[in-house]
């Protein structure tokens, strides 16, 4: 396991790079995905991913009269393996006009940033909507996870609550978590945080017409999981209807996000945080500045503007999307 413990990716991947490399890759990644500045990241147990225990049931307390004995009783536990999924890219430039530029580190990784960026939605999707039945090669996302609802406390789809009635077209809002006993992140045992980064130097390249011409390549690998230990910590509030929303702003977002809140045993468990896409944020910021709602507060920190609801931060993850089916 790593030493270092309940650190966001970014912070980790900060720590592990002493020649700052990554982690500037890392820091442009999570310009565009803010997961990345809260889930908590663990080194895995296994080459490919990591086996954990996993809490389903708690064991029972009794109170006890004297010279009467206490029946034992033990939690409920199962094994479970979260395996990571290999993302990998390669940006290629043309050798002349990189020379143009002196070929600089810092202008390559400029010319990078598409391909990072295509990366950074890859992999944001696949933390919502991952499905390894579906795609062998994906891990599992929180999706597949709470894809139903229920009303049994001891079951996960009891963290699932419906928002709305719900047509063709929902959207989701997610509360997590993040900490090494709830919700984290792994990567692979003995990797760099997941993340790799080889400049290949000079090869030939082709054009679309099948052109040949000098650039440079690089290469781009980035092995990422999710494990859920308790999944009391992740909830899910779904059937939000989106003409409602854009139409009218009629949609109880507020009332599903509390029932969200009172969901979680322990905020103290780790880092709580809400995500929404910019459908639903933007419908939150006007309540915020209309409404005047008192739960829903605005502040300003480090510069940059964070909406908050019962003192949770809510933030923007467009990889959840308008179009998902009703649940």
């Amino acid at each position: 396991m790593a030493t270092l413990t309940g650190v966001s990716y970014l912070d980790f991947a900060s720590r592990m790079d002493p020649d700052n490399k990554i982690r500037t890759i890392i820091e442009l990644l999570a310009e565009t995905n803010a997961v990345l500045e809260d889930m908590v990241i663990v080194e895995g147990n296994l080459p490919t991913g990591h086996k954990t225990t996993v809490r389903t049931g708690l064991p029972t307390a009794t109170w006890r009269l004297l010279n009467y004995g206490v029946q034992p009783s033990k939690s409920i536990t199962s094994q479970v393996t979260d395996t990571c999924g290999m993302l990998e890219a390669y940006a290629e430039v043309d050798k002349s006009l990189a020379n143009l530029n002196n070929n600089s580190a810092a202008w390559r990784l400029s010319e990078d940033r598409a391909f990072l960026e295509a990366m950074n939605q890859e992999m944001a999707d696949t933390l919502i909507y991952g499905s390894q039945i579906l795609t062998p090669a994906e891990f599992t996302g929180f999706a597949p996870r709470y894809a139903g609802i229920g009303t049994d406390p001891l079951v996960s789809t009891y963290n699932v609550v419906h928002g709305y009635a719900g047509g063709a077209n929902n959207t989701s809002v997610w509360l997590v978590v993040w900490g090494e006993n709830t919700v984290h992140g792994i990567y692979p045992k003995g990797s760099a945080a997941g993340f790799q980064h080889e400049d290949l130097g000079e090869v030939t390249l082709q054009d679309a017409a099948l052109g040949r011409y000098q650039g440079y390549r690089t290469h781009y690998k980035w092995d990422l999981g999710l494990t859920v230990r308790d999944w009391r910590y992740v909830a899910r509030l779904c059937n939000l209807e989106v003409a409602a929303i854009t139409a009218a702003g009629v949609v109880p977002i507020l009332d599903g996000m509390t029932q969200l809140y009172n969901r979680i045993p322990s905020m103290g468990m780790g880092r709580p945080v809400f995500y929404a896409n910019s459908t639903i944020l933007t419908w939150l910021w006007i309540q915020a500045a209309h409404q005047g709602t008192m739960h829903l507060t605005s502040d300003n920190p480090e510069g940059k503007p964070v909406l908050s609801f019962l003192g949770v931060p809510i933030k923007r993850c467009d990889a959840i999307l308008n179009n998902e089916a009703h649940i």
